[in-house]
């Protein structure tokens, strides 16, 4: 198939031409886009939390007593979780992966140095490890003689004077690439805390589209505080019953508090991600809907030009030309045009991706979402043009006579 013929065609038509040029050149940037935020927000609402989510159940505890030894208090609740049956470990805990309670520090790993990062602070009762289900790569557990309390552990510049912190794979090879952490300090405040372990995978409570949410310690504290949340994990399928037992148990213990939102992590997970999987299918029937307008842009325009070119259609019929070559001259055609559009396309694209690098913080746009959008945009052209093109292979030749 000769393009000259075709090139000369379309300049005749120029505006009709440069009309759906820019519309696949919009539909290109705008959908590249789109389905590189989808694949982000599928990525995040899919990433493993670190924590054995099919086996935790969880409920919030808020003392009502101001007075008397909160810690006391705690352990005596624990040890009476720890008595349910089914309950196979509990532990109080400040924050938990998606439950949004997130505090921050900044890591430094010299002293008086300036943070390298932020992480997330996840501070919890002895035997907080075994309770989330987390998957010690290297080092131990907290001993002991760790543990203190949080408000001792809290001095000017943030989280202080705590001896040992347990980091997540990723942050311990962002602070030490190359090297093993175990016994190396990080500063959370003034004070280092000596590294004795690392897990595997903690999401942060509140997650985003950067590349931190699994900057995440666990430093050894018991909470003095009123408000805590204990988590159960359980066996199989025991978790609803645990909840219920536990909230009879505490109330037995001490009805002077509220016991609040009993849930399992993946109904906490589900409540979290909410919004996220609104945002996914409103994108994706945003792009499907740009898609579907353009192939009918496409296949509206292709069949107006069979219509207008019946006579010229039937005229190569007559010289010889077979309804294949009709068929491939109509899909050549829309093929330079979706070319034509494609390529500005791919330029607008990063423009618009840089702008919403900037003002969203959104990462960077891969460059193989470019031509994979192009094959799909070609693909969109081919097939919505079939359908006239066939119409137009089967002019038959005498159509030629008709207006002669």
């Amino acid at each position: 198939m000769q393009v000259r013929p075709i090139l000369a065609t379309l300049n005749h038509h120029k505006l009709t031409t440069l009309l759906l040029m820019l519309q696949v050149a919009f539909t290109c940037a705008i959908v590249c886009n789109v389905v590189f935020m989808i694949a982000q927000r599928v990525a995040l609402t899919s990433a493993p939390s670190g924590v054995a989510e099919n086996e935790l159940a969880m409920i919030e505890n808020f003392d009502l007593q101001e007075s008397g030894d909160l810690i006391a208090r705690h352990t005596a609740d624990l040890a009476a979780l720890r008595a349910i049956p089914g309950v196979k470990a509990a532990a109080a805990v400040d924050a938990l992966p998606f439950n949004g309670n997130d505090w921050g520090n900044g890591i430094a790993t010299v002293a008086q140095g300036p943070s390298r990062l932020v992480a997330t602070a996840f501070d919890g009762s002895p035997g907080e490890l075994d309770a989330l289900g987390l998957h010690l790569l290297a080092g131990r557990d907290f001993l002991p003689e760790e543990y203190i309390s949080v408000d001792s552990a809290h001095g000017y510049a943030g989280i202080d004077h705590v001896p040992a912190a347990i980091v997540t794979r990723a942050l311990a090879e962002r602070l030490f690439p190359g090297q093993s952490p175990l016994g190396k300090p990080i500063y959370p405040g003034n004070s280092p805390a000596r590294i004795v372990g690392v897990v595997d995978h903690l999401q942060r409570p509140s997650v985003s589209t950067g590349g931190d949410n699994e900057y995440s310690t666990l430093f050894p504290m018991r909470l003095d505080t009123r408000d805590v949340e204990y988590v159960l994990r359980t066996g199989p399928g025991q978790r609803q019953r645990a909840l219920r037992d536990a909230a009879a148990v505490l109330d037995r213990l001490d009805g002077n508090r509220i016991l609040r939102n009993p849930q399992t992590f993946e109904q906490l997970r589900a409540d979290y991600f909410r919004r996220d999987r609104t945002m996914i299918g409103l994108l994706i029937a945003s792009a499907l809907g740009l898609l579907f307008v353009t192939a009918l842009g496409i296949t509206g325009l292709a069949s107006f030009w069979v219509q207008q070119r019946t006579r010229t259609i039937g005229v190569r019929r007559a010289l010889g030309a077979t309804r294949g070559d009709i068929l491939t001259y109509f899909q050549t055609e829309n093929f330079l045009i979706v070319t034509f559009g494609i390529v500005p396309g791919t330029i607008l694209a990063v423009a618009i991706n840089l702008t919403l690098m900037k003002f969203y913080e959104l990462p960077h746009l891969p460059f193989f979402y470019l031509p994979i959008g192009a094959l799909a945009l070609w693909m969109l052209g081919q097939l919505a043009v079939l359908h006239p093109a066939l119409r137009a292979a089967a002019v038959p030749p005498v159509v030629a006579t008709r207006t002669v």
